[in-house]
């Protein structure tokens, strides 16, 4: 069935942009782009999408301006999976240094006892005793694909999204692959848009909060990059084909099309169940890892 547009709404109930027709071999998939700070300016933003076989289409828009509303979705019964943008683990180097401890459980309970002032001081007062270089670590994952530490708090604050998504993953109860076993019904996977784009439209810039910054350059990228997702089936996510409305272009910040980026991720995962979801073998248990393939550790 073909999708020719996409509503939103803020909080609440989602939109529905189309029927589902029921099938049993149906999963649904979420794709979510996190932030640290909700809000009615930036809120947390999630994309349903039904997979059959490897076919994902979209469904409906949620917008979540507080955090209770993420946790309620995480308690959603499911089967469901979803794919999430931020961090959810740090560096084997950095736990192992500052001497949090040493299980992924163990180390996101530890930060879930801080406040975010105290969490933030904590990594300033680790970066200003170290030398030039080695201030803020990466995962092996992070390395893999060329993104920045979890330790981060400015500019792009992944550290703050890691500081407030991960423990409320660790109290819904979810399964993690490699990190959590909880409810086999409704599963989690870290996804991360920009290492998917950059594979299709390559360096180019598709997304800019600042509106004076937004150019029609990323218009153009932006444009690309779903046309691309949408015209044929692509090959190293298992083959999966995708039907989204082009009104997801909309966003000059494209947290819309991020979101559509995760639950692709989320879909993929979701094909290699039986293999762990992807998961490599050699994953760094107190790390985590980004549902994502190609991806050598």
């Amino acid at each position: 069935m073909s999708v020719s547009y996409l509503d939103r709404q803020i909080s609440g109930s989602p939109v529905h942009i189309c029927p589902i027709q029921c099938h049993t071999r149906e999963m649904i998939v979420h794709g979510i782009d996190f932030t640290s700070r909700p809000s009615n300016k930036k809120p947390i933003t999630c994309i349903t999408c039904s997979l059959v076989g490897t076919h994902l289409q979209v469904n409906e828009l949620h917008e979540w301006t507080s955090f209770k509303a993420f946790e309620e979705a995480l308690q959603k019964p499911g089967p469901w999976i979803a794919g999430i943008d931020f961090p959810f683990g740090q560096a084997r180097r950095f736990i192992e240094t500052i001497g949090w401890p040493e299980t992924w459980q163990g180390y996101v309970d530890h930060v879930s006892q801080m406040s975010r002032e105290d969490f933030r001081k904590i990594l300033d007062d680790y970066r200003d005793n170290r030398r030039p270089g080695d201030k803020e670590h990466r995962r092996q994952t992070d390395i893999a694909k060329g993104a920045i530490s979890p330790q981060k708090i400015y500019g792009t604050p992944v550290g703050l999204m890691f500081f407030e998504g991960s423990p409320r993953l660790r109290r819904s109860g979810v399964t993690i692959p490699a990190l959590q076993t909880g409810d086999p019904r409704r599963i989690v996977v870290e996804a991360y848009p920009g290492v998917m784009a950059r594979d299709i439209i390559g360096k180019r810039s598709y997304k800019q909060d600042t509106k004076s910054k937004q150019t029609k350059e990323q218009c153009l990228a932006r444009r690309d990059l779903l046309q691309t997702i949408k015209s044929e089936p692509l090959e190293n996510l298992g083959g999966i084909t995708v039907e989204a409305p082009d009104t997801l272009l909309d966003d000059p910040g494209a947290d819309y099309l991020d979101t559509l980026l995760c639950a692709i991720q989320a879909a993929w995962a979701w094909l290699l169940r039986d293999r762990n979801f992807g998961c490599p073998d050699t994953i760094d248990r107190i790390e985590g890892w980004i549902a994502y393939p190609g991806l050598k550790y």
